[in-house]
């Protein structure tokens, strides 16, 4: 469960919220020298400014496709190329996206509630078979449920209260 809600932080951290972040195009996928690599393994990512990626290819021939990597990514950036160098301006989120991109997250929290209720159900079931097949009593059952439930509504908690803060920094103008 808490390796959900670490992935979760992971997802969200994809998600632009109108600041430069590195992570920002941890998703973008290069093709460099005959295969698909991703960004940071054939150039470095730094934030000068607030609204401002800088990335500095290491091969100055891997340039024009990085910068095509990041204009096709969906990322609704239009980067600049100057030499070695690929300036990514970040453009001010506009309302209609902002209300998308709260979707997304919420289509993030959903699927990760689910992974956590499936991590319960598969405890749930460890502790059936271990009580029919004599390892537990009936009482010890009961007990390790109750504590997995308590467990699973602590993570789900948890995944809301990610959700709330990441809405409000989304939102936030």
């Amino acid at each position: 469960m808490e390796q959900t809600v670490e992935v979760l932080k992971k997802e969200f951290a994809g998600l632009r919220t109108g600041r430069a972040h590195t992570s920002l195009l941890e998703p973008v996928v290069v093709d460099a020298y005959g295969s698909s690599v991703p960004l940071n393994q054939v150039a470095n990512v730094s934030v000068p400014e607030p609204r401002m990626l800088v990335v500095n290819v290491w091969d100055r021939s891997m340039a024009k496709a990085v910068e095509k990597a990041i204009r096709d990514a969906g990322l609704g950036l239009n980067p600049a190329a100057e030499g070695q160098s690929i300036r990514v301006p970040i453009p001010p989120l506009t309302e209609e996206r902002r209300t998308e991109l709260s979707k997304v997250a919420a289509k993030y929290t959903e699927a990760a509630r689910v992974a956590i209720r499936n991590v319960r159900r598969d405890g749930m079931d460890t502790l059936k078979k271990m009580e029919k097949d004599g390892v537990i009593s009936q009482d010890e059952h009961r007990a390790h449920s109750t504590e997995v439930q308590a467990i699973t509504d602590e993570a789900i908690k948890l995944v809301d209260e990610t959700l709330k803060h990441k809405e409000q920094e989304i939102m936030q103008v």
